[in-house]
């Protein structure tokens, strides 16, 4: 009796600069075949952020070729980014965040550091999976400041930990799930996640024909806000499984994907 096949997987990308920074310091990584998807905002100026966010995205993809967990691969790209500051690769102080997740089947792993985000997306709901490492996060953690306030405040973009940064190894947050036929998978930088409300980023990905159509709208839209940072997205799901007999899947990714004919 043969098993059924596991689904592939879809998914689209896109970086841009947006429309106040000169150079785009962000970095992406999409690796189907090491079921990796990540992003990485840089910083520390005069192009040494995209340097960091070039190296943190290669110490994670060289760590999982050498059969690392996410966890410890994460704690590579620390490394990688500091080690290449030591010869003069980049400078002293260079850092960068980093959202990141391992997908096999519809099970997947995240990780991340700093603010950039993970979302898991529906037809009607927007969850936030990952939870800032940032000084206004931890000020509505405390209870000291609204989520609203938080948006606006203006130490909205410090973050308390970072890659590359810190006689510490960053703490990175971790959480393993799954991911339904009819569920997508949004990683961003805090370009898109600071000039979009969570309903924004719902109602764009909800609304999208196609997966290019949303990244491509959901980059129009926060530059539209303002574009104030450099902006990031990949979106990802479950495509129909190979087998061709199976049954479309549901939902928000039914109008996405045609079923495969018999």
């Amino acid at each position: 009796m043969s098993q059924p096949s596991s689904p592939a997987v879809v998914f689209a990308a896109q970086s841009v600069a947006g429309r106040v920074r000169t150079h785009n310091e962000d970095a992406l990584a999409c690796r189907p075949d090491l079921g990796l998807w990540a992003v990485a905002d840089g910083m520390g100026g005069h192009q040494c952020g995209e340097v960091a966010s070039a190296l943190a995205l290669q110490g994670l993809i060289d760590a999982l070729q050498q059969g690392a967990g996410l966890a410890a691969a994460v704690q590579a790209a620390h490394m990688a980014i500091i080690a290449a500051a030591q010869p003069g690769a980049g400078q002293a102080g260079m850092g960068s965040t980093l959202v990141a997740v391992c997908l096999h089947g519809d099970e997947f792993e995240l990780a991340w550091v700093g603010d950039s985000r993970a979302y898991r997306i529906g037809a009607e709901r927007i969850e936030q999976l990952s939870h800032d490492h940032s000084w206004v996060q931890a000020m509505v953690d405390a209870g000291q400041m609204s989520a609203e306030q938080a948006r606006e405040h203006p130490r909205r973009n410090l973050i308390l930990q970072c890659l590359g940064q810190g006689e510490q190894a960053p703490e990175a947050g971790l959480l393993r799930a799954r991911l339904a036929p009819d569920e997508l998978l949004l990683l961003c930088s805090d370009g898109l996640s600071g000039e979009l409300d969570d309903a924004a980023i719902q109602r764009c990905c909800a609304e999208a024909a196609t997966l290019e159509a949303m990244v491509e709208q959901l980059v129009e839209l926060a530059n539209g806000q303002g574009g104030r940072d450099n902006i990031s997205c990949i979106v990802l799901g479950l495509g129909p499984p190979a087998e061709p007999r199976q049954a479309p899947p549901r939902g928000l990714l039914r109008k996405l994907f045609k079923p495969r004919q018999p």
